[in-house]
């Protein structure tokens, strides 16, 4: 099933993987940069196995979500995080009577930590239960073994090149994108924190939410040490931290390939799923 979320010149694709069980939690899906929705099927239907309803949302300008990244689209993270609570919204009536976790992949992670910030500086969380966080980092180049120089100097040549042409066309890393989405992407990577104007800092440290954050063996783009800088900034969280390793998963594991993994990360999320007080 295909919901459509109008988000004024932009419109979101969420594609629904629901279950029998009315009272089932609702997993919110927010994907990795240039990742389609449809790329996470197979990991939803481990989680449908497992008694989860999921929805899958599209990033804008990526799988159904339309119209595609170009040099007038003027989007960045602030719009982004701006779209998780659109989609919530949209899924109101199958989030009725059930718990909602979000569950973010790389940049989705990102954005739902973001936007999970701004609502604890008010007091609010939208109605969410949990986070889950696989593969997800903030980019500091500090934080990369042995290889941060070239981190750094891939993330600001991708940001150099978006500025110049006025948005990322794609070359062999995350899809075609908005600038603004790479120029705040890339000062992650060059500062370890997201840039000012998005607010969140304040809020990180109010974020009082259960929280699952789990790397993966062999992650080219967001090793362990990313995950754990950026949740080391949410110190107000309840912060489980797990690992997923290529024996556990009995499968070949990346920043990619872990949604092959389901049936180990099944039982791992449905274990930790907090209860609704």
């Amino acid at each position: 099933m295909q919901l459509t979320v109008d988000r004024g010149s932009d419109r979101l694709g969420v594609q629904l993987h629901l279950v029998a069980d009315p009272a089932a939690p609702l997993v919110v899906v927010f994907p990795a940069m240039g990742v389609p929705a449809g790329y996470y099927t197979r990991f939803a239907h481990s989680l449908n196995a497992a008694g989860l309803g999921v929805a899958v949302a599209d990033l804008r300008g990526t799988g159904a979500s339309a119209p595609r990244p170009g040099w007038d689209s003027r989007y960045g993270y602030t719009e982004l995080a701006d779209d998780v609570p659109a989609v919530l919204e949209a899924l109101a009536e199958h989030r009725a009577g059930r718990r909602t976790i979000l569950l973010g992949h790389s940049l989705g992670g990102q954005i739902c930590v973001l936007h999970l910030a701004r609502e604890a500086a008010h007091g609010a969380n939208h109605g969410v239960d949990g986070l889950v966080l696989i593969a997800v980092g903030l980019p500091y180049w500090r934080t990369y073994p042995r290889r941060g120089l070239g981190v750094l100097a891939m993330t600001q040549f991708v940001n150099a090149v978006s500025a110049v042409l006025r948005v990322w066309p794609g070359w062999g890393f995350g899809g075609r994108q908005a600038r603004g989405v790479i120029r705040d992407w890339a000062h992650t990577a060059r500062h370890g924190a997201f840039p000012a104007h998005l607010g969140a800092e304040p809020g990180l440290s109010q974020l009082d939410l259960p929280v699952l954050a789990i790397s993966v063996d062999d992650d080219q783009y967001t090793p362990p040490e990313t995950t754990d800088h950026l949740v080391a900034a949410l110190t107000g969280a309840q912060v489980h931290r797990d690992h997923l390793t290529t024996a556990a998963a009995a499968a070949p594991l990346d920043h990619f390939k872990w949604v092959k993994a389901g049936a180990a990360l099944a039982p791992r999320i449905t274990a930790w799923l907090p209860i609704r007080h």
